[in-house]
Order: structure tokens, then C-alpha cells, then sequence
């Protein structure tokens, strides 16, 4: 592990144990404004003024997912709860609570996994104010592995779908296109050692030289406020882009059955990691073309038009993205079983 290069043997998981090490870590998890029974029972007990929440998961895993080399404990234990915060959020809900499970090796220093829960508090504190961890599982594994359940609280309003968008509706994006995919694109360039292996070295003198995209990559920042804002403001669909812009689109449109028409000129201007970059985790809405003229909510930028769906050589309408009416090649985005998924954060 990259920050404990001469690790105390008498303080690691295999030495203290489980109860011993959640003893540490609990107390430094973020405590959720909606805990009526926190952890230490067999579940935990939240309220739900509205009746009805969100719940969403996700995993991460060493090596498809993140790389140790390349991502401090810190770092891990932030994006885990921005990423799934970013999947309430883009549901329209205000994050209430995250479940965490996380298996390590035996040999895992403590004091890392202290820095993870510290990266979890403090993302949820910037991120998503009064949203903690109400429990979760801590285990043992070969493999780092983490996996995160999100609730959240629609206060009183419907679901954003992705099936909601219509034709005429503007399409808009809060927060950044293809960053996360440049500083990935650094990582397997430059913060390799001779062999190509990952290298905390050299991933630290990128972050310095580099610290936008490397940030957007190893720790990202979701604009997780915007979801109930854009709810509030009447968008039709909305999703997180966490696959890429152009990947994560089609999805809208199929769900829609519209086609999602992108701005050529505004997408060159944001990078060749615009349309295909993943792990963004920034939010894609819809919304009526009058919320629009009167102003897009919080961070939102318009970068297209939802249009009628394309139309194929015997006459079907085919849901589909287009970048200045041309359809985008059904390749590109982020795909875990894909040949290169072995190139992930």
C-alpha cells in the first residue's frame, strides 16, 4: 500500500482483529442526519419523511476499478461514496445514508483503513451535508475490494427517470466532460515505472504537475446539490455519467425512445475526452425548453436538443445520439467486460 512503505506488524487487521479494528474506524465515518439507529445492531433504522427513498450500489474493486499504486486510502474511501452519492443524486433524491462493505488483506495496516474512512467522512461532508454511513461488514480478502449502498430521500417528489426526455427538451450537463478520462489517460502514460507498472512516484509528480484531471480521476467532485435542483427545476431524464457522455446518452434515448442531439463546437471545445471518457460522474438532464429560457439551475450548461428519434432504411425509429444531427458510433464509453477494462482508475 502506498502510504505505509514500513507498516507496524503489530497493527494490522491479522493482529488486531475485526472487532478491534471497527472500534477505530467507525468512530471516524460520517454520521447520517436520518440515523435513528446507527451502527452496532444487526441493521440499521433510518427515517423517510417521504415514505418512499432510493437505493442504489455500487463496487469497486482493486485492479479493474482503482489501483493502489495510484490512489491513496483517502482517495478510495472518497470516490466510494461520491460515486454512489452521484446515482442518488441523479435520481432527484438528496443522499441520506451509505452502507459499506469492505474485504482487505490481513496485512492491510489499520491506520490505511482509518484514512479511508476519513476520505468517506470528508467527501460526504463536501458533497452531501448530513449524509453518513449507517453501517456495513469489514472482511477479509486477497483483493481490496469495496462496495458501497447509497439511500436517498426524494422529499415529496417523482423519480428523474431516464425515460422521461422529450422531443424539443434541452439537454445539459452539470460538471466536467472527459477530465476523469485525461487524467486516466496520464496515469497509463506517465505513471508507470519501466516496465509499465503503476507507480506512486510517478502518480504523485503527475498530481502536482496535473491536479485537475488526476483529482477528477482519483477523487472525484459530482455536483451531487444539482440532482434535486434540476428535480426541482422540472427535468424530464436525468443520469449520471458515469460511462462517458456518448454511452451514457444512448441509454436516455433508448429509455426516452428520442434521440439526444449534441453540439459538435461545444464538445470539441471540452476535449477529445468529451464524448467517450468515463467516471466523470457528472450529471446529464433534460429539461422543458422554457425551464431553460428561463435559466438552467445551479452548475447546469446546455450542450444539445432532444430531437424526434432517427429514423432507419425500412422506416423505424431508432433511439440514438447524434453530435450535430450525424448518429455517434455505437462504440466508445467505459465497459468493464470490455478488451481494455483492464485500464480503469
Amino acid at each position: 500500500m502506498r502510504d505505509a512503505s514500513t507498516p507496524d506488524p503489530r497493527d494490522t487487521l491479522d493482529a488486531v482483529g475485526e472487532l478491534a479494528a471497527l472500534a477505530r474506524i467507525i468512530p471516524r465515518l460520517p454520521e447520517s442526519a436520518a440515523t435513528l439507529l446507527g451502527p452496532g445492531d444487526d441493521a440499521a433504522v433510518l427515517a423517510a419523511a417521504d415514505g418512499r427513498y432510493v437505493v442504489t450500489t455500487d463496487m469497486m474493486i482493486h485492479g479493474p476499478d482503482f489501483r493502489t499504486a495510484w490512489s491513496t486510502m483517502h482517495d478510495l474511501g472518497w470516490k466510494a461514496a461520491a460515486t454512489n452519492l452521484s446515482d442518488v443524486a441523479a435520481m432527484g433524491a438528496r443522499p441520506t445514508a451509505l452502507v459499506v462493505a469492505l474485504a482487505a488483506p490481513g496485512s492491510t495496516p489499520v491506520p490505511e483503513l482509518e484514512a479511508f474512512a476519513d476520505g468517506m467522512r470528508d467527501a460526504c461532508a463536501a458533497l452531501a451535508p448530513g449524509c453518513g454511513v449507517v453501517g456495513g461488514d469489514l472482511s477479509v480478502s486477497s483483493v481490496l475490494t469495496i462496495a458501497v449502498t447509497a439511500f436517498g430521500d426524494l422529499e415529496g417528489r417523482a423519480p428523474v427517470t431516464r425515460s422521461g426526455a422529450g422531443e424539443g427538451d434541452v439537454i445539459a450537463v452539470s460538471g466536467p466532460l472527459g477530465l476523469a478520462a485525461e487524467g486516466l489517460a496520464l496515469l497509463f502514460e506517465r505513471g508507470v515505472d519501466a516496465t509499465g507498472a503503476p507507480d506512486a512516484t510517478a502518480a504523485a509528480r503527475l498530481r502536482a504537475e496535473h491536479p485537475e484531471p488526476l483529482s477528477a480521476q482519483l477523487a472525484p467532485r459530482p455536483p451531487i446539490a444539482d440532482g434535486t435542483l434540476a428535480a426541482r427545476a422540472g427535468a424530464t431524464a436525468m443520469l449520471d455519467l458515469s460511462d462517458g457522455l456518448a454511452l451514457d446518452a444512448r441509454r436516455v434515448a433508448r429509455a426516452s425512445g428520442v434521440g439526444l442531439d449534441l453540439d459538435g463546437a461545444l464538445l470539441a471545445a471540452a476535449g477529445p475526452h468529451a464524448l467517450t471518457g468515463g467516471e466523470d460522474h457528472s450529471l446529464m438532464a433534460t429539461f422543458p425548453a422554457a425551464v431553460a429560457e428561463q435559466g438552467l439551475p445551479g452548475g447546469f450548461v446546455a450542450i444539445g436538443r432532444v430531437v424526434a428519434a432517427p429514423v432507419d432504411a425500412e422506416g423505424r425509429a431508432v433511439p440514438a445520439v447524434l453530435v450535430d444531427g450525424r448518429a455517434v458510433d455505437e462504440r466508445g464509453g467505459w465497459d468493464p467486460f470490455a478488451e481494455w477494462s483492464g485500464q480503469a482508475g
